[in-house]
């Protein structure tokens, strides 16, 4: 390792927020200007070989706590999609620990606030049941305990026979054209069980939408199949 003086630090040409570090007179390597001031680098200073490794771990962390912004700018994530992310860009465990240490001090990660988030979109653009939403909070890596809390309250989840009702009539029209009502309600049925929405739950709207269908005149019921 480059161990000896810290003779030049100088901002690379393409990007000001980063240093090229020179240690006697040649260059060592490239780090951020947060790694510059957490490791209280100065020209003059004398680095060991354990300081050198020091601020390398320190640049690797920086590292992955920029990958982990730019990973952030289109939505909040939970922390398990975070460090999946890192992990699949060859982070070591260490940098990974690190990005998610500085993350948590600036809570930009909150397990809870994003299961909470979740289920706010969800149920604005795409209602799901409650099963459903408890499916994707876990492959979220969002623990059962925080998704049971947010998936209680009923200002987030109401009632789930008027959620479906909502998904149903939105997509109503794609079945119109089924050829009695068994057919509607199998197609019917099967898009609704599919976003988690049980049978019981289901079936009353099924019989109301065929009804009303049947009273515009759309489809004709005929014989079931």
């Amino acid at each position: 390792m480059p161990s000896g003086t810290i003779t030049s630090l100088r901002a690379q040409v393409q990007n000001a927020d980063r240093v090229n570090v020179f240690i006697n007179g040649e260059f060592a390597l490239g780090v951020s200007l947060t790694s510059i001031t957490r490791a209280g680098l100065y020209v003059g200073k004398q680095l060991s070989d354990d300081e050198y490794a020091q601020l390398e771990r320190l640049e690797s962390g920086d590292k992955a706590f920029q990958a982990a912004l730019q990973f952030l700018e289109a939505r909040p994530r939970s922390a398990a999609e975070i460090r999946t992310r890192l992990e699949r860009k060859d982070f070591s465990p260490e940098a990974i620990n690190s990005a998610m240490e500085r993350l948590t001090q600036l809570q930009l990660v909150d397990d809870a606030a994003f299961a909470r988030f979740w289920v706010e979109n969800r149920q604005i653009c795409q209602p799901r049941s409650a099963n459903a939403l408890r499916s994707e909070l876990r492959r979220k890596g969002i623990d059962a305990d925080i998704a049971a809390a947010v998936l209680t309250s009923e200002a987030l989840t109401d009632d789930e026979a008027a959620r479906a009702l909502v998904v149903a009539r939105g997509a109503v029209r794609k079945y119109a054209n089924s050829a009695n009502r068994t057919v509607f309600m199998r197609r019917m049925g099967g898009y609704l069980q599919r976003r988690g929405f049980t049978f019981e739950v289901i079936r009353p709207m099924m019989e109301q939408l065929w009804a009303e269908l049947q009273g515009t005149g759309s489809p004709t019921e005929s014989e079931d199949e």
